[in-house]
């Protein structure tokens, strides 16, 4: 059975994942491939048999998505393996939850699961943008940094009577919450690749604000209040948003929706669209001392663009970690010619 797509969209054959990543998350990325058999260790610390038991768990209390099941979803994830030239469509799962929800579970055969919440919330250029998501999510092979994260959260909360292994240890997991997020921004931008269509991104990540009155939001104005958010009202105010962001896994919405229109505007998209973008094959010569330089830059660029004054304050500081850490990364790149 075939089906005709209600638009055609221009596939990316051979698109690597550092295509659309955010620099913070590239840089990472790119160090972590350099690592070999890191990948290998982290999947027998979370055990594949933890894989297979959700993998069974879903095929028993969920719906997998098929020719014959939630036809759409089966078009829509089919459509985003083909843009993203992936040689394997994930399978998807359906699930009954009233949450908005979606997420891509796994190692060597990941999945995606959304919740019927979310598809309740959203028409299906949305959902189309959200499988895209998570496509982009699994092309990045984000799930790596994410098991760590939830083994090292495990451990924090295990050794939390011990005062300074916990405050070691809650520092590596605030710093790889950071890159969750990051992260989060990167499959924005592999969504906004898969779906091309920028509006209905827009839509559906101020609907994780709003919900479903689209006809009482305007992009237009939520961006506004991002740049409200951003300039902040005083030291004070700066500080508190420092402090919302303990603890969180993803951006606020209408950080993600200011992201992305960005990066949309930069003229990022049009340029991948076009063609030009890096190819997978040629990933394993990314050099890891550029990236970090890269993701650097971007966070200079993003300290400078914003009008927080409590940000003035940390740039500084910031300034000299950042300084650092590239002085490292040389040193290391000199010794191995990475």
């Amino acid at each position: 059975m075939t089906t005709t797509p209600d638009r055609s969209r221009v596939q990316l054959p051979g698109i690597s994942s550092r295509a659309y990543e955010h620099p913070a998350d590239r840089s990472a990325l790119v160090a972590l491939r350099k690592l070999s058999g890191f990948d290998t260790v982290l999947k027998q610390m979370s055990g594949l048999i933890s894989e297979r038991r959700l993998r069974l768990m879903y095929l028993a209390s969920a719906v997998r998505v098929s020719e014959t099941q939630f036809r759409s979803l089966y078009d829509m994830g089919r459509d985003a393996a083909y843009t993203l030239d992936l040689h394997r469509v994930p399978e998807i799962y359906v699930q009954q939850d009233p949450q908005v929800q979606a997420k891509a579970i796994g190692f060597d055969d990941p999945f995606i699961v959304v919740t019927t919440g979310l598809l309740n919330l959203m028409n299906e250029e949305e959902q189309r943008f959200v499988i895209g998501h998570e496509t982009a999510h699994i092309l990045s092979g984000h799930a790596v940094y994410r098991t760590m994260l939830d083994i090292l959260t495990r451990l924090a909360t295990r050794v939390a009577w011990i005062p300074l292994g916990y405050i070691g240890l809650r520092a590596i997991v605030a710093g790889l919450e950071e890159w969750y997020r990051k992260s989060e921004l990167s499959s924005d931008r592999g969504g906004l690749l898969t779906g091309q269509d920028p509006e209905a991104a827009k839509r559906a990540l101020m609907k994780l604000a709003g919900g479903a009155y689209t006809h009482e939001m305007n992009i237009e104005a939520f961006l506004a209040q991002y740049q409200e958010y951003d300039t902040a009202g005083d030291l004070r105010d700066g500080f508190l948003k420092v402090l919302n962001l303990l603890g969180t896994t993803h951006p606020f919405a209408v950080v993600r929706v200011a992201e992305l229109d960005k990066w949309h505007r930069s003229g990022e998209y049009d340029r991948i669209i076009g063609g030009d973008y890096p190819r997978r094959e040629h990933d394993a010569d990314a050099r890891v001392t550029d990236e970090v330089k890269a993701a650097a830059e971007s966070y200079r660029r993003s300290w400078s663009e914003s009008q927080d004054p409590f940000i003035g304050v940390l740039r500084d500081v910031a300034e000299g970690a950042v300084n650092a850490g590239e002085r490292i990364f040389n040193r290391f790149s000199r010794r191995d010619g990475s």
